[in-house]
C-alpha cells in the first residue's frame, strides 16, 4: 500500500495532464458517433429499399465492419493506406475519427434498420394514403419514431466508442490511454497512471449513462 501511495505522489503533476486527454477522448467518439448516424441512416435506408445494388452494397459493407477488428482497420486507415497511395502523413486524430465513423456505422445501420421495422405499417399506409412521397414520409415521419425508439441502443453504441477510442493511442494519437503510457514511461510506473485513466473512463461511462437515462425519460414523457 505504501509503493502505491509513493507511487501516486511521484505522478501527482502528471495526472492533470493524463485527465485533460478525456477531452481528445471523447472529441473522437463524438466526431465518429455523428459519422456514425449518418452512415447509419444512409446504409440503412440502402439495405430496406428496393433498389438491389445498393442493398447488396450496403449488406456488404456491414459484414466487412462488423467482422473485422477495428484494432486493425485503424493500423490498415493510418499505416497501410498512406503507404500503398503514397500520400506521406496523415493526421492521426482525422484518421481516428473516419474509421471508428466508419466502423460505427455499420452497427448503427443494424441498430436503425431494426428501429424502422418497429415503426407500425400502418403510418407507411397512411402516408402513401394522402399521397407523401416515401423520402418525404421517412424523413419527418417514421425515422423520427424509429430513433426514440433506438435511443438507448444509441447510447449505448456511443458509449463503446468512448471506451474503445483507447485503441487510438497505437497510432500515437495523446488521448486519455496514451497520456497514462506517456506518465507511465517517464517515471516506470505503471499501475498508478493507469488506474487514473481506468477511473476516468468509469466516471465517463457513469455520466454518459445517467445523461442518455435522462433523455430517454425526457422523450418518454413527450409522448
Amino acid at each position: 500500500m505504501n509503493e502505491l501511495i509513493n507511487g501516486f505522489k511521484q505522478i501527482a503533476p502528471s495526472i492533470p495532464y493524463i485527465i485533460n486527454g478525456v477531452w481528445v477522448s471523447l472529441g473522437i467518439a463524438l466526431g465518429a458517433s455523428i459519422l456514425g448516424f449518418i452512415g447509419g441512416i444512409l446504409l440503412s435506408l440502402c439495405k430496406i429499399g428496393k433498389v438491389r445494388v445498393l442493398s447488396v452494397f450496403a449488406r456488404a459493407y456491414t459484414s466487412v465492419f462488423r467482422g473485422t477488428p477495428l484494432i486493425l482497420q485503424l493500423a490498415i486507415a493510418y499505416f497501410g493506406i498512406p503507404q500503398l497511395f503514397q500520400m506521406g502523413d496523415v493526421n492521426a486524430t482525422t484518421c481516428a475519427i473516419l474509421t471508428f465513423g466508419l466502423n460505427s456505422a455499420a452497427y448503427m445501420s443494424e441498430i436503425i434498420r431494426s428501429g424502422i421495422n418497429a415503426v407500425d405499417k400502418g403510418q407507411f399506409e397512411a402516408s402513401e394514403a394522402l399521397g407523401v412521397p416515401y423520402w418525404l414520409a421517412m424523413k419527418d415521419i417514421i425515422l423520427p419514431q424509429a430513433i426514440k425508439n433506438i435511443l438507448p441502443a444509441m447510447m449505448n453504441e456511443f458509449i463503446t466508442l468512448t471506451k474503445d477510442s483507447a485503441i487510438v493511442s497505437t497510432i500515437t494519437v495523446t488521448d486519455l490511454m496514451r497520456r497514462s503510457q506517456i506518465v507511465a514511461a517517464q517515471y516506470y510506473l505503471y499501475f498508478p497512471p493507469m488506474l487514473v485513466s481506468l477511473i476516468m473512463y468509469y466516471i465517463i461511462v457513469l455520466l454518459l449513462t445517467y445523461l442518455g437515462g435522462r433523455l430517454e425519460r425526457r422523450m418518454r414523457r413527450s409522448d
